[in-house]
């Protein structure tokens, strides 16, 4: 269970590749977690490349359902058009998928994909911020958006509508009087730490992740992100950092 099963590239806030090295068990304990979380396992579409955290936990739910995932074509990117297909080709029993907002966003604007999400039991959406108007939409549309929170080093999505799943463990360090402070986050679905290390490690703490993610725990206990420590921009699952995107602009306007 201590050997690593699988190194998922990142590059976190500062923009330097790290790999996160996971292991098997963590694995395992996020897809199960997942399960156990959305109502049993099923089968998955696969909407997203598995080069990221997100679309590989598709897959590795997949093998522990005993369900043969159905794949979208992404060559060309994200073809709203093929969403009914590839819903019809799941079959019967519990259908889920994973997305990023982008994704929702867009197949909101066509009907039939529009209906074909709404006939999933589970729509899962992280890679960072949903908008709240897109969320809405949705589920006024009968799609069942989940909004999960993860990142690599969590084995992807581990606090699924502001409640950590099974196993995993939410704490706001560094509270000020407003109550929010940095997410660290601690569980079986932890990454061993970095292949690469960066100082200061995020894994110093044993058992705990301590992330670039500010966020707070409301009056129910659910956690909220407010966004990020720094100035980086997650948007569909990759961080973007600000100022080599307003150097390029400033020389496209000169």
């Amino acid at each position: 269970d201590d050997d690593i099963a699988l190194v998922i590239s990142t590059s976190g806030t500062t923009g330097t590749p790290k790999g996160a090295m996971l292991t098997p068990a963590a694995l395992i304990a996020g897809a199960s977690a997942a399960h156990d979380r959305l109502g049993g396992p099923g089968t998955w579409l696969l909407a997203l490349p598995t080069f990221h955290i997100a679309g590989m936990q598709v897959l590795i739910r997949s093998v522990l359902a005993g369900t043969v995932p159905v794949e979208l074509n992404l060559c060309e990117g994200f073809e709203v058009s093929h969403l009914p297909a590839a819903v019809a080709q799941l079959g019967s029993g519990r259908r889920y998928t994973a997305l990023v907002a982008n994704q929702l966003a867009k197949a909101l604007r066509d009907p039939a994909a529009t209906a074909a999400l709404a006939e999933l039991d589970a729509v899962l959406i992280g890679g960072g911020p949903a908008p709240p108007s897109i969320v809405d939409g949705a589920r006024a549309a009968g799609i069942t958006v989940v909004r999960t929170y993860g990142s690599a080093e969590t084995a992807g999505g581990c606090v699924y509508d502001g409640v950590p799943l099974d196993e995993v463990r939410v704490r706001i360090d560094g509270p000020t009087d407003t109550g929010s402070g940095r997410i660290v986050v601690g569980g079986a679905t932890l990454a061993k730490g970095y292949r690469n290390p960066t100082q200061p490690d995020p894994f110093a703490e044993p058992g705990w992740f301590h992330t670039d993610d500010s966020g707070a725990l409301d009056d129910s206990g659910l956690l909220v992100v407010l966004g990020r420590a720094d100035e980086a921009i997650t948007t569909g699952g990759l961080t973007v950092m600000p100022g080599p995107v307003e150097a390029a602009l400033s020389r496209i306007a000169k």
